[in-house]
């Protein structure tokens, strides 16, 4: 799930990214603000669900994957569309 709250009087978004992969022990986002080198950890839940902030600048569009167990790479299929990526799969897309 991705959870945007807007502020009249700032000009950024802050987004909650929250995702439920089965069998996960880490959760990371690679691709916001175009940075695929460093991850944004995301906390792990008692419900076993993931969750983290990220203030994201307004009138932008940020590509995003999920990286699960250091390994496993999932789309947000609550992102707002998706994009192909270079790789022959695609990006999840979310505008703020």
């Amino acid at each position: 799930m991705v959870q945007k709250t807007y502020y009249k009087t700032k000009d950024y978004c802050k987004v909650k990214f929250t995702f439920a992969p089965e069998n996960a022990e880490t959760v990371e986002i690679l691709g916001l603000n175009s940075d695929w080198e460093n991850s944004i950890i995301m906390s792990k839940k008692k419900d076993g669900t993931f969750s983290c902030d990220v203030n994201l600048p307004k009138n932008t569009a940020h590509q995003f994957k999920y990286r699960v167990n250091e390994s496993l790479w999932l789309s947000d299929p609550d992102a707002d569309s998706e994009v192909p990526n270079e790789f022959g799969g695609s990006n999840s897309l979310i505008n703020i």
